[in-house]
């Protein structure tokens, strides 16, 4: 894991948007959520090009929930490392 700021993987989408992944999951958990109230993703590319190697890191991490997913590419980002970004929405259901 990089340091806490690092780019992590530099130049690998793949890695990236592993830990993108990584950290939205540790985010949805730690509100007290699960995968399983996850209904879309976004994944943002600065290569449209690459997007198999996002989609990979996407489906194995997300094959049994199957979000729906959009993939768009972007002018850039803050850090001209970061080659994706992902977002994620989940909707909560009132307990019964």
């Amino acid at each position: 894991m990089p340091k806490a700021g690092a780019v992590a993987a530099r130049g690998d989408v793949y890695s990236q948007t592993k830990r993108c992944i990584e950290i939205a999951a540790n985010a949805i958990t730690e509100a007290g959520f699960s995968l399983a109230t996850m209904v879309r993703t976004r994944v943002m590319l600065v290569d449209i090009s690459r997007w198999r190697e996002a989609a990979r890191a996407h489906g194995e991490t997300f094959s049994s929930v199957k979000p729906a997913c959009t993939f768009v590419e972007v002018k850039g980002f803050i850090d001209r490392d970061w080659l994706v970004e992902i977002e994620i929405d989940c909707l909560a259901w009132p307990e019964t």
